[in-house]
């Protein structure tokens, strides 16, 4: 994935994680599918990893199988079971600037994967996330899966404050220096995993990125609704526990990064002249002067720019006809 441009530059890579777990009968097809579609319309260099966790069928040997014929594919075993485990394992350990992840079943559309990664390769942002909820999104599926997902997402709103509107979509990308800065405190292994990474995000005032995702339910899910909901329901009570004891620790800023709105303040500069005063925003690190000294008269108070010190409310009358209010007065009838 080091591959360089023309001008010796190395290029910024992505690395794809597909957790599998049993899912033999679908692996070939689906792997072919998102190989080719990278293949054919991705503009950056990519690795393709598949992750069997714990699989029981024949789904590690068809893993094995697609190696030697897909050049960017590759296979990773994990002796123990669980989707937030895999992600965990191959994401610590890329050399891609990128990781992201998606499920083996063909539910979501693959025309969503370039906008989902490229904010996080020009810089943009830290986290992306794919959502099925947004207004411009096309999703096909029943009504079971539609409730247990939008009641979730509720209880995530009102358990752990999520702004996320979908945290079970299993479409996800996070740059690699952000993700390994935030997975020593990712205590989930399975399903949660996903969404504890988003909790975790937005706490540090890390930077989201959603898009909107087509996805049609696939008849053929091995997807246990009950199972997920419990997980689920366990995630949001260990994480508001956490909240309430004071045992939620907030993880270091990735690449030396302070994330947005936790810059600190800069003191004023020593060559700062006595009477100046400067204001210390979030956005910029440098200070700038606030208001000019008065001429023969006492410096501003702090606090008080140049704006608002010559922001005086003139008369009615003074505004609109031009004089003051006792001539004003003065030419008034009675």
């Amino acid at each position: 994935m080091n591959e360089t441009n023309a001008g010796g530059v190395r290029r910024r890579s992505v690395e794809i994680v597909v957790p599998v777990h049993n899912e033999a009968h679908v692996l070939a097809d689906s792997i072919g599918r998102l190989h080719a579609h990278l293949e054919e319309s991705f503009p950056f260099p990519f690795r393709l990893t598949i992750a069997d966790n714990a699989s029981t069928d024949g789904t590690w040997g068809a893993a094995t199988d697609l190696t030697p014929c897909l050049p960017h594919v590759h296979a990773v075993r994990l002796e123990e079971k669980g989707r937030g485990r895999a992600l965990k394992h191959v994401w610590s350990r890329s050399a891609a600037d990128v990781v992201a992840s998606m499920d083996a079943d063909p539910s979501t559309g693959l025309e969503a994967f370039l906008p989902l990664v490229a904010p996080l390769l020009s810089g943009h942002s830290d986290l992306a996330t794919g959502t099925r909820l947004h207004r411009q999104a096309a999703v096909v599926r029943g009504a079971e899966r539609e409730f247990v997902s939008r009641s979730c997402n509720l209880l995530l709103r009102a358990g752990l404050g999520a702004r996320f509107p979908d945290a079970r979509c299993g479409f996800k990308a996070v740059r690699t220096d952000v993700f390994r800065a935030l997975a020593p405190y990712i205590e989930d292994t399975a399903p949660f995993f996903d969404t504890e990474l988003l909790v975790l995000a937005q706490r540090n005032g890390l930077r989201v990125h959603e898009v909107p995702v087509d996805w049609v339910d696939d008849p053929d899910s091995r997807v246990d609704l009950v199972r997920t909901a419990v997980g689920d329901l366990t995630g949001i009570g260990r994480m508001l526990r956490s909240t309430l004891t004071g045992r939620t620790v907030s993880p270091p800023y990735p690449a030396g990064r302070a994330p947005r709105g936790c810059r600190p303040r800069v003191p004023p500069p020593p060559s700062c002249p006595p009477g100046r005063t400067t204001i210390r925003s979030t956005r910029h690190d440098d200070p700038r002067p606030a208001a000019r000294p008065r001429p023969g008269g006492r410096p501003p108070s702090p606090g008080r720019t140049a704006r608002h010190r010559r922001r005086v409310r003139r008369p009615y009358a003074q505004a609109v006809h031009g004089c003051s209010t006792r001539s004003w007065a003065a030419r008034s009838p009675g």
